[in-house]
């Protein structure tokens, strides 16, 4: 299935783990709605890891969904999550067991596809563990590929290798609607902010159709959660979960929201739904980010900007680590404006909604300990 921007929804994993049922993934679609979130753009609902029993049905062959957990099947999920105008998503693994040690789908990728066609599946995450060593992992991908346009039904075709095999690269030609760039997220600071610093030269595999994905969201879990491989002591707090939003959306990653939505705080609601960095996420143009940095490897300050459709620009400054605040500095000569071009920016803080008033060759603004500010500019002429 061809996607046009980044895709954004839910997934089970990061606040759940094994712990899933029908009756959280109902509740879940309920808050998606009367929280606004399926109205700001997130629209899949999608089951990671732990949904099978543990065999195949000795009979046909197909994975059986957990009837404890499942009981009245996937299809009657699906439907629920359908009525409530969402869309419905499911896991699995390209190799003989997921990674948590349920069925995969080596060697029965037509008969999976084609149950998950039957259940209502609309995005399929495929994972990668368990794989037989003798078999080439492109390969596995491109079946699953095959597959899904043979099941009869459009399905989002969620790649979920951690780029071991140049992913980029790949992706895209064999069906991908997105390629996860990066190893597994922790709710902490350093695990979003290194992930966001190792995509930095990454952003040329990211474009219309296949999107370069930096993993779930952890917004919103402040330390919580029943996946102890996702959650921390602590979290992060609003400050942060603010850069991780930021950072996700002027990326152009896919908004997989990974907390209880349930239970979500005022402020991570109003951070998730804000129009501003969703728009930046989902701008048409789909174009990688840039890093304009004043000192490259800079420890302590991030810029980068953003190309954006209706010449808008999008500039993100981040201060990843001094206290209480930082300064941190826009050289525009690193955007592409020269002071001799005659051409400058003017800008607008999206959370404050402060204005710059024209800049002509170089910005600097304190920020906040593990902080952000995000401008939408425009090129104006001095």
């Amino acid at each position: 299935m061809l996607l046009k921007t980044p895709p954004m929804g839910f997934n089970t994993w990061n606040s759940f783990g094994e712990n899933i049922s029908a009756d959280l993934l109902k509740e879940t679609a309920d808050a998606m709605v009367d929280q606004g979130l399926a109205a700001a753009g997130y629209e899949y609902i999608v089951i990671d890891d732990c949904w099978a029993e543990r065999e195949r049905d000795p009979k046909t062959g197909k994975i059986i969904p957990d009837h404890n957990k499942f009981p009245k099947g996937m299809k009657d999920l699906s439907d629920y999550i359908h009525a409530k105008g969402l869309k419905f998503g499911m896991y699995s693994c390209c190799g003989v067991r997921t990674c948590a040690n349920y069925p995969g789908s080596f060697n029965h990728e037509f008969l999976d596809a084609q149950t998950f066609a039957e259940y209502g599946c609309d995005y399929l995450k495929y994972d990668d563990c368990f794989r037989p060593g003798t078999v080439d992992t492109v390969v596995l991908y491109r079946r699953m590929g095959m597959a899904l346009k043979a099941c009869g039904r459009d399905i989002v075709y969620s790649i979920c290798h951690a780029d071991r095999d140049k992913d980029g690269e790949w992706s895209r030609a064999i069906g991908g609607s997105l390629w996860r760039s990066t190893n597994d997220i922790h709710d902490s600071y350093e695990s979003f902010m290194n992930i966001a610093v190792s995509q930095l030269n990454n952003y040329c595999y990211n474009y219309p159709g296949c999107f370069n994905d930096m993993d779930m969201l952890t917004v919103g879990m402040y330390g919580g959660g029943d996946n102890v491989h996702v959650r921390t002591t602590t979290g992060c707090n609003d400050e942060e979960y603010k850069s991780q939003f930021a950072l996700w959306c002027l990326f152009g990653s896919p908004l997989m929201l990974g907390c209880d939505v349930r239970k979500l705080r005022p402020a991570a609601r109003d951070l998730l739904t804000n129009k501003d960095l969703i728009a930046i996420d989902q701008d048409p143009e789909a174009r990688g980010i840039i890093d304009v940095s004043c000192f490259k490897e800079d420890k302590y300050r991030l810029s980068v900007m953003r190309h954006l459709s209706n010449n808008k620009i999008a500039i993100g400054l981040f201060n990843k680590n001094g206290e209480p605040e930082r300064d941190v500095q826009l050289l525009l000569s690193n955007c592409g404006l020269p002071m001799s071009g005659g051409y400058g920016l003017k800008m607008r803080e999206i959370f404050s909604g402060e204005e710059t008033g024209i800049i002509k060759d170089y910005f600097v603004t304190k920020i906040p300990h593990h902080g952000c500010k995000v401008y939408i500019a425009e090129v104006v002429k001095c």
